[in-house]
């Protein structure tokens, strides 16, 4: 086991504070940093503007199949590319897509279609000579990486992450997507057993990412003991 790299899962609802928190600590201990959320963004923008819908399972199988995969790494940033681009914050981040996403990513043939390529991260991760991995989703501690180093639950209630949305300036529906995720049969949303539960409701950003520094460093420490 190679204790000089670590592997640290964060999942989350929306605006419960785990991209921000994810960036930080990519830059102070050199992780490569993954959101996988924007994977299945990207995939639903792909996808509608190919006028798939979320109910023809089959013709969105048929059309993943001649999507290709790649990642572009900027500074700690690992971005998903499809036939080689990638896409644009704003139409990863649009009203339609946050209205549509999760049924796309409800759909197994969507995460299966994910599945290897997430984990190709780590990898990816090592090869480009950086000290770890830190994704953050919504089944990273529960599905793609269950052996992490470090498995991090962030939640904060409703009416907080809503706030934290419109502040943004996106309209997003944090609770219906909450309920979407959690409730599809395939790797659903929930804390991953033996997580450490980190509630950002009432705690700043820099509160919690000192919060999960501790708690990366006790593990480094642990790991390398």
């Amino acid at each position: 086991m190679d204790t000089n790299f670590m592997i640290i899962a964060i999942d989350g609802g929306a605006a419960s504070g785990k991209s921000s928190t994810a960036r930080q600590l990519a830059d102070a201990y050199n992780f490569m940093h993954v959101d996988t959320g924007t994977h299945y963004r990207a995939l639903t923008v792909a996808l509608t503007e190919a006028r798939l819908e979320p109910h023809d399972a089959p013709a969105v199988t048929d059309y993943l199949e001649t999507l290709p995969l790649g990642t572009h790494i900027h500074k700690q940033s690992a971005t998903i590319t499809l036939s080689g681009h990638c896409l644009e914050e704003s139409s990863l981040r649009s009203p339609e897509v946050n209205a549509t996403v999760s049924h796309f990513a409800a759909l197994p043939c969507v995460r299966t279609f994910l599945l290897n390529y997430q984990r190709s991260q780590a990898k990816l991760a090592r090869t480009n000579n950086f000290a770890g991995l830190i994704m953050e989703g919504r089944d990273i501690g529960s599905i793609i990486f269950p052996d992490a180093d470090l498995r991090l639950f962030f939640f904060a209630d409703e009416k907080t992450r809503a706030e934290r949305r419109k502040r943004e300036g996106a309209e997003d529906f944090v609770g219906e997507r909450d309920k979407l995720d959690s409730t599809r049969k395939t790797a659903p949303f929930i804390c991953p057993e033996g997580a450490h539960k980190v509630d950002t409701s009432s705690r700043t950003l820099e509160e919690v990412v000192t919060y999960t520094s501790e708690l990366i460093d006790a593990q480094k420490k642990a790991l390398q003991s």
